[in-house]
């Protein structure tokens, strides 16, 4: 009898463990899919390029009618449309940057003419993003927007000055 108990405790014991090495992989496998799917993971700096330090001025925006501006159309079926500009009244594509791509954490919105599409950039307190969006109101080497996935997050950033690493 005593055998059969030592035999079952460590079946017990085995099984315990491969439970445990189990969970381990699961939970490794799910941080990694929790890192490269919050957006900032994927981006990296090219390598072999400078990086040049600038002042700049970044603001929040998130994908909400108030920072994107646009409205929903009276008008069935009630699609977004632009809000204001040249533009007004015409379909709108909420989510979707300048550059054709889905905003997400790491999207950086700034001047073309001064960082064209793929500048990669590392703003502390944000983490690294790419310029894949333009704004009405970002204008010059200067300004950038970052955007958020709230508008209570865009907000809570607010306004701030900070040296930005740049690669062009």
């Amino acid at each position: 009898m005593r055998r059969v108990l030592t035999t079952q405790c460590i079946e017990n014991r085995k099984r315990s463990k491969l439970w445990k090495n189990r969970f381990s992989v699961f939970r490794g496998l799910f941080l990694l899919v929790l890192l490269f799917s919050s957006g900032c993971a994927s981006i990296r700096p090219p390598r072999g390029v400078r990086s040049q330090t600038i002042l700049i001025e970044t603001t929040g925006y998130c994908p909400c009618g108030k920072c994107c501006g646009w409205e929903r159309s009276w008008i069935p079926p009630f699609r977004p449309v632009y809000s204001s500009g040249p533009l007004k009244g015409k379909p709108k594509r909420v989510g979707v940057t300048a550059s054709g791509t889905k905003a997400k954490k790491g999207t950086i919105a700034a001047d073309t003419r001064c960082y064209p599409f793929g500048t990669v950039m590392k703003i502390p307190g944000y983490g690294i993003g790419r310029v894949e969006d333009r704004g009405g109101a970002i204008l010059g080497p200067a300004r950038v927007d970052l955007f958020f996935e709230s508008h209570s997050d865009a907000l809570t950033w607010g306004r701030k000055k900070l040296s930005v690493q740049i690669w062009h």
